[in-house]
């Protein structure tokens, strides 16, 4: 009896008060807003450009990040570049879905939690755990920012239950279990009716609400023209060329053929990779993956039959390798990643003459070698060629561009794909030769080592008043061209040029293919008497 006294003397749990009327219509403002923050962010997801500078947010937001985030940036890239088409249009819906989501408060429950955790994606990858990270187009913002609102919103639900200024409330209304998708609050916080405004006070609301956007999207319009921008224009107008200055690079590369690694059985070649900013045109720097801090990497110059003793050493922030295309060793066990901070060794023996590419061979190449990963080697035969007065490497590139900021510029993959570079050099930097040119003497023999490291375009190569003596496809003397004024040199391949010019002056040298030339790939040879 007395158990059932002190039973009945125990007060019943209290329902939680209901919140002040003005919390839930404020807190759905909120909400409101945010979406509308979302709504331009899927605006402009759906812009030429931002399919455009896709891989650049993941390239340069990995750019000078410690060494320990390398292999996380190293993974999306990887798996993104390849993919890079339908991560764009999986952004674009996400950011679209939780648009639509915030803006008619739909599933919040689940918007809230897609929305945290994909914001703080973005946030770790494109934006470099840092932020606002800004290239190209557009971007999606301080990320981070973005993860404490929708913790935020999720703290109010709780406390605040349904709140009638949402498409939710009208879905549990008649089916009782939307509430699965649509709350975080408790159940007996759910149960109760939820305190609302006078419908005169949130039809004004509505009307401002939808006013706003009304303006904002028709002043995005009128901001980025009614037409979408298309890569012919947009890109055009922040290529590094309609950036260069009109003064010459300061200096240009040293062309000339550099000695022999050493005379011994075996040569070392150490080699080491870093994230560096190069000069691309005159005043334009660009943001680069490189082989001892210059592209292209350094020239190597040995013997044939010589060993050559191979350490790469990755100062980088993303696995990378080397190919050397004079090397014949099994790629899977020479040419395989080599993570930041670590070095790897090898050995080939240069057993045929001419000269070779190397370049990166990490996944994926066509990123590697654009972002300037590659160089020379020249072998040289046992039984010698000719003999030469003057001697020059050239490696011909292309550069495919986004706009960081002012005259620094980043990749851009998408043209990669479309093999539409913004520049064709020579060495790394576009005309530095035709503003400093390479020194003959009239009657002499020049000899040209000439890579195409592409990685898309084939060089016609020539030179503009003059037919080469000869032309070694292979560097063996008896497989010598003569009578030739133009020879292609494809991707990957290297080709040997001898001139012998007759009368003093100044000769272009440049690739053929006229739109090559005119966006980079052109120099002076300057003949003296």
């Amino acid at each position: 009896m007395a158990l059932e006294t002190q039973a009945r003397s125990v007060p019943p749990k209290p329902f939680p008060a209901a919140p002040p009327v003005w919390m839930v219509p404020l807190t759905s403002a909120i909400r409101a807003a945010f979406g509308i923050i979302w709504a331009v962010n899927a605006f402009l997801a759906w812009q030429p450009g931002f399919s455009a500078h896709y891989v650049g947010y993941l390239q340069n937001a990995a750019q000078g990040q410690p060494s320990w985030l390398g292999p996380w940036f190293a993974f999306w890239l990887a798996v993104v570049t390849p993919n890079a088409l339908a991560f764009v249009w999986l952004t674009r819906l996400i950011d679209l879905g939780l648009a639509l989501g915030l803006l008619l408060g739909l599933a919040r429950k689940w918007i809230y939690a897609v929305g945290g955790v994909f914001s703080l994606l973005i946030w770790a990858t494109a934006e470099g755990l840092g932020g606002p990270y800004v290239a190209g187009t557009s971007n999606l913002g301080p990320a981070l920012v973005y993860v404490l609102v929708f913790l935020a919103l999720i703290v109010f639900d709780r406390l605040e239950g349904r709140t009638p200024y949402s498409v939710d409330y009208y879905l549990e209304e008649r089916w009782p279990r939307w509430a699965r998708w649509a709350e975080w609050a408790p159940r007996d916080i759910v149960v109760r009716t939820p305190p609302r405004l006078p419908w005169s006070e949130q039809g004004a609301a509505i009307v401002a609400i939808l006013a706003a956007l009304v303006f904002l999207f028709g002043s995005l319009q009128s901001a980025l023209g009614t037409q979408p921008a298309t890569p012919s224009n947009a890109e055009a107008a922040v290529s590094p060329l309609s950036l260069m200055a009109s003064a010459p690079v300061a200096r240009a590369r040293d062309a000339t053929l550099p000695p022999l690694l050493g005379t011994g059985a075996t040569v070392p070649v150490h080699l080491v990779v870093s994230d560096t900013t190069v000069e691309i045109a005159s005043g334009v720097t660009y943001k680069a993956w490189t082989f001892g801090g210059t592209v292209p990497g350094p020239i190597l110059h040995v013997r044939q039959g010589q060993t050559v003793q191979v350490t790469l050493t990755n100062n980088g922030t993303m696995p990378h390798s080397i190919d050397f295309h004079a090397a014949q060793i099994a790629p899977n066990a020479a040419f395989t990643d080599v993570m930041p901070g670590q070095s790897k060794e090898f050995s080939f023996v240069a057993t045929t003459p001419g000269v070779f590419l190397y370049h990166c061979g990490s996944q994926p190449v066509l990123l590697h070698i654009s972002n300037g990963m590659y160089g020379a080697l020249v072998v040289d035969p046992a039984t010698p060629l000719p003999g030469a007065n003057a001697s020059y490497v050239l490696v011909q590139g292309e550069w495919y561009t986004s706009q960081a900021e002012g005259t620094v510029m980043i990749a851009n993959w998408a043209k990669m794909l479309a093999a539409t570079p913004d520049e064709v050099v020579f060495n790394g930097t576009a005309f530095q030769y035709r503003d400093h040119p390479l020194t003959a003497r009239a009657g002499q023999r020049v000899r040209l080592y000439v890579v195409n490291a592409g990685p898309n375009l084939t060089s016609a190569f020539h030179v503009i008043g003059a037919v080469f003596a000869d032309v070694y496809p292979d560097d063996n003397a008896e497989h010598a061209l003569s009578g030739v004024s133009v020879y292609p040199v494809a991707p990957g391949e290297g080709v040997v040029f001898d001139l012998v010019i007759p009368e003093p002056g100044k000769y272009a040298f440049v690739d053929h293919s006229m739109r090559d030339m005119q966006i980079g790939a052109l120099g002076t040879l300057e003949v003296v008497p």
